[in-house]
C-alpha cells in the first residue's frame, strides 16, 4: 500500500477502530495514587497521528489536555545527553531493562555499583533530572521547558501546577530513591529537593494528543523536524532514545509490545503513549484508564492493531 493509500485508509478506519478500542477502558482504572490524575475521565481516548508533510489525521477525544508524566523521559534524556555527552551520562545510569516495576529501589541496593539500571525508571529519570544543566531547578526547568516547546513547535506548553503540587505532596517514593542516590553518590551534591522539583516539573508539563505526534515526529525522522528542516537533536542521541523506547518505554510491558506492535514507545500514568513509525507518522494517544503494568489499556489496544494491520512494525 503506497503512503497515500495508507493516509486514506487510516482516516476511513480510525473513528472505528478507536471505538472499538475505548470498551477497553472499563478494565482499567486511573493512576489513583496521584490524586490528581484520579480525575482524569476513565472512558475518554484520543490519537493523533501526523505526518511527515504535515497532513495529520485524529480521532475521538484528541483534546483532552494531560501531563507528560513519564513521557518526559525520553526528552530529558536526550536534553542530558546534548548537555554532556554519552559518557558522562552513562557513569550515572545503565542501559538495560529492569523486569521490575518503575519506581522500585530493588535493584539499586542489590547490584553494583548501584546505578539505575536505565534512565526511564524513576530512579533513572531523577538522575538524569541532576544532569541537566542549570545554575538551580528553576533555570534547568525553564530549559527543560522551552526544548519541549521547540519540539512541539508550541508556546503555549506549560506546567499543570496541581498536578507538580499533587506529585511533590504524595512523591514520598521517589524522595526515598532521590535519597538512596544520593547517599550512592550518584547525585554527587544536589539537593534532592532541588533535583525532584525539576523531576516533578517536567513530569507536569501539559500536552495534547497533536503536541505528542508532533513531538514523535522529530524522532520519527532522526532529531530532524521534516515540516521545517531544522535539525533539533543529533541523530545519535535519537538513535539511543528510542532504543530505550523499545526496551523500557512501556514498563514491564515492554516486551510484550515489542512484540505486538514493534513500534518504539514511551507511555506515561496520565494515559498518554508517544509512539512513531520511523521516517512516516508521529502519533500520541491518550487513554486515563490503566493496565496493571501501568499502560493506557485503550491506547495499547488501538497502537496494537494499527501496527498489525498496517504492517507498522519495525522487526
Amino acid at each position: 500500500m503506497t503512503s497515500a493509500k495508507n493516509y486514506e485508509f487510516i482516516n476511513s478506519v480510525l473513528p472505528q477502530w478507536l471505538e472499538t478500542s475505548r470498551l477497553q477502558t472499563v478494565h482499567g482504572s486511573t493512576a489513583a495514587y496521584i490524586p490528581e490524575l484520579a480525575k482524569a475521565p476513565q472512558e475518554a481516548l484520543g490519537i493523533h497521528i501526523m505526518c511527515g508533510n504535515g497532513e495529520h489525521v485524529s480521532a475521538g477525544d484528541c483534546g483532552h489536555v494531560f501531563t507528560l508524566q513519564s513521557i518526559s523521559k525520553v526528552f530529558t534524556l536526550i536534553l542530558a545527553l546534548m548537555d554532556h555527552g554519552e559518557e558522562a551520562i552513562f557513569a550515572k545510569v545503565g542501559m538495560e531493562p529492569t523486569g521490575d516495576d518503575f519506581n522500585s529501589m530493588l535493584k539499586l541496593e542489590l547490584v553494583r555499583p548501584g546505578i539505575p539500571f536505565n534512565p526511564f525508571i524513576n530512579a533513572g529519570a531523577i538522575t538524569i533530572s541532576s544532569l541537566i544543566v542549570g545554575d538551580g531547578p528553576e533555570e534547568k526547568s525553564a530549559r527543560i521547558l522551552e526544548f519541549f516547546r521547540r519540539l512541539a513547535g508550541s508556546d503555549t506548553l506549560d506546567y499543570n501546577m496541581d498536578v507538580y503540587h499533587s506529585e511533590s505532596e504524595t512523591g514520598h517514593r521517589n524522595r526515598s530513591l532521590a535519597y538512596f542516590l544520593l547517599d550512592n553518590g550518584v547525585l554527587g551534591g544536589s539537593s534532592v529537593e532541588d533535583v525532584l522539583e525539576v523531576y516533578f516539573r517536567h513530569c507536569a508539563i501539559e500536552v495534547t494528543c497533536a503536541d505528542l505526534a508532533r513531538m514523535g515526529l522529530i524522532l520519527a525522522f532522526d532529531g530532524k523536524d521534516p515540516l521545517t528542516g531544522d535539525t533539533l537533536i543529533p541523530r545519535r542521541y535519537v538513535q539511543i532514545a528510542k532504543t530505550f523506547m523499545i526496551t523500557c518505554g512501556m514498563y514491564n510491558a515492554s516486551g510484550e509490545f515489542a512484540i505486538q506492535a514493534g513500534l518504539p514507545a514511551k507511555s506515561g500514568v496520565s494515559g498518554g503513549i508517544l509512539t512513531l513509525v520511523p521516517g512516516q507518522y508521529g502519533i500520541g494517544v491518550v487513554g486515563p484508564a490503566l493496565n496493571s503494568k501501568g499502560n493506557s489499556i485503550a491506547g495499547v489496544h488501538l497502537l496494537e492493531r494499527l501496527s498489525q494491520e498496517l504492517d507498522w512494525s519495525i522487526f
